[in-house]
């Protein structure tokens, strides 16, 4: 198992990560201010929901297999472009939709399954996991796997803390952006520029090279 010294610093070095912008914060603040506080919500589930398949995959060794075949980061980064494309267009093109209501639930699980997939199609959080976690293991306390699991369930839950913390207070301000009546519309544009802006970041990521 973690020791809590370990567990201690493994949880500074998160907290130094969360607090540094990011593909994540972005997709969480601009999804509070479009959808309100339950948006932002919605999306800080989807990517724990992400980071825990991603400690799955690390903890059984998948994502090591996926990161072994060259292709792999063109392929996640270029379907991780065109799906945040595809969502900008829907934006754009929905102006005046963006504010979830009551009865639009389904809305929220469509926020969901976005920031799930955007997270799982982002190849940065795939190495991050395979770099990342390892660097917290002492093979002394245990399996490995069992390491693994228990610092990635530990980020998970600490991301959803943070993101929700981040969806509520964006969620605030989308609700009183959404006072004025022209509000509606330029949340859509705002959402679209952000998701386009996050499609341009993958397409210019560079290869890690092997060393």
């Amino acid at each position: 198992m973690v020791d809590l010294s370990t567990l201690s610093v493994f949880l500074l070095a998160v907290l130094a990560l969360f607090l540094s912008a990011g593909p994540n914060m972005a997709f969480v603040l601009s999804h509070g201010v479009t959808h309100g506080p339950r948006g932002g919500f919605a999306a800080a589930l989807g990517i724990t929901a992400a980071d825990l398949t991603l400690t799955l995959l690390t903890a059984t060794g998948v994502t090591a297999l996926v990161a072994a075949w060259p292709p792999s980061f063109d392929v996640l980064r270029y379907l991780g472009a065109i799906y945040l494309i595809w969502l900008a267009c829907q934006a754009i093109r929905s102006p005046g939709k963006a504010i979830i209501t009551r009865r639009e639930s389904s809305s929220l699980v469509r926020v969901f399954r976005m920031a799930m997939l955007n997270s799982l199609l982002n190849p940065k959080a795939l190495l991050f996991f395979m770099v990342f976690l390892p660097q917290f293991v002492v093979e002394s306390h245990g399996q490995v796997a069992v390491q693994l699991t228990v610092l990635g369930c530990t980020l998970s839950v600490a991301a959803l803390l943070f993101n929700s913390a981040l969806g509520a207070f964006s969620g605030q301000v989308g609700a009183y952006l959404n006072r004025s009546p022209r509000a509606a519309k330029y949340q859509s544009w705002f959402l679209g520029a952000v998701l386009f802006s996050l499609a341009l970041h993958l397409l210019i990521l560079e290869r890690p090279t092997p060393r």
